[in-house]
């Protein structure tokens, strides 16, 4: 995310939310936003559904895997041309299997277009992107985040963010309506909000 100059982000929670400002003035945004192929969404969507519900390390290492079995560029049609057993002995579950190549299939048969996402509004590429079998609107969500590096993006269904918006604000079990009534102020950079309130559980 690099739109906006960090100094300008800086500033705006500083006015907004000194909390979340403090944690920014010691967080390296480039440990959490890595350089990806940002036009090669088919590849970005993949790792996305590899790496749900497991940890970093865990999530790159199936998908490094994943990759040395294609063993060409991972595109729709060389996911397809591999075994459904193949897929799940590098590490992936069934459910997985069968996610990654549905959106294979429906990429192909332009069920899903990837090649516009850049041109639509947030709620209108959650909306494309959950067409897909196993694509829910969190993992919608991580994608417009870490790969369209959108900047005012904040996920309700994301544990560890609930986690960090408790640690920081000292509620046990926040409500969506208590982590709203803040968050709603970091608008239009709920997606720095978001990369602090993770530092604060080191969850990378």
């Amino acid at each position: 995310m690099s739109r906006t100059p960090f100094s300008i982000v800086h500033a705006h929670f500083e006015k907004y939310d000194p909390k979340i400002a403090a944690v920014l003035a010691i967080v390296n945004l480039s440990d959490w936003v890595e350089e990806r192929p940002v036009s090669d969404h088919f590849y970005n969507l993949t790792r996305e559904i590899v790496s749900q519900q497991l940890a970093g390390a865990a999530a790159t290492a199936i998908f490094t895997r994943f990759e040395n079995l294609i063993g060409t560029k991972v595109t729709p049609e060389s996911v397809l041309s591999v075994p459904d057993q193949s897929l799940r002995d590098v590490g992936l579950s069934w459910a997985k299997v069968m996610y990654i190549k549905d959106l294979a299939t429906k990429v192909i048969s332009r069920e899903v277009v990837l090649t516009n996402l850049e041109e639509l509004d947030d709620e209108s590429v959650i909306a494309e992107l959950t067409k897909v079998k196993g694509i829910g609107r969190w993992t919608a969500e991580m994608f417009l985040l870490f790969t369209l590096q959108r900047e005012n993006v904040f996920s309700y269904g994301d544990l560890g963010l609930r986690k960090g918006f408790g640690k920081l604000y000292g509620k046990d079990k926040p409500t969506d309506k208590q982590i709203k009534r803040i968050v709603d102020h970091w608008s239009p950079y709920k997606s720095y909000g978001s990369i602090a309130l993770w530092h604060t559980l080191d969850n990378r």
